[in-house]
């Protein structure tokens, strides 16, 4: 006879791992990489649309993204469009610093646990700081 088989997991489920900072860090990557890709690129068409569209284009656009002169929805399509905005710079940010992560331990360094931990969460916190220096140069100046 057979012995009967335990139900378990037939490969490594979410139950089995501990989450750390390279697991939060490599599906933040992923996802930031989609939102650069999707509503980066979006964004930016209309935007250079409205460049060569000219000036009332352009103007539409500052409008919907930015500005919210125009009252009612564009109001709200201009905080909705901050929002979005500062978004895509903390996305931008983190994406570029897990990438030159990744570039490291592509040559074979930072391997080590504690090493891999700090350096994950060093992503998070350099991403997090390089948006707030970006949007304070910009808004002070």
């Amino acid at each position: 006879m057979a012995q009967a088989r335990k139900a378990r997991p037939i490969s490594p489920h979410l139950q089995i791992w501990r989450w750390g900072p390279a697991m939060l860090v490599s599906i933040l990557h992923r996802i930031t990489g989609n939102g650069l890709a999707f509503a980066g690129l979006g964004l930016l068409l209309w935007w250079i649309g409205a460049l060569a569209s000219g000036a009332g284009a352009y103007q539409t656009f500052l409008d919907y993204v930015w500005l919210g002169t125009g009252g009612g929805l564009q109001t709200v399509t201009a905080i909705l469009g901050k929002i979005v905005l500062v978004g895509l710079t903390w996305a931008f940010f983190q994406h570029a610093a897990s990438g030159i992560r990744h570039l490291i331990l592509d040559i074979g360094a930072g391997y080590e646990l504690e090493t891999n931990a700090r350096w994950s969460s060093l992503t998070i916190v350099i991403s997090a700081l390089l948006t707030i220096a970006f949007w304070a140069f910009v808004l002070l100046r």
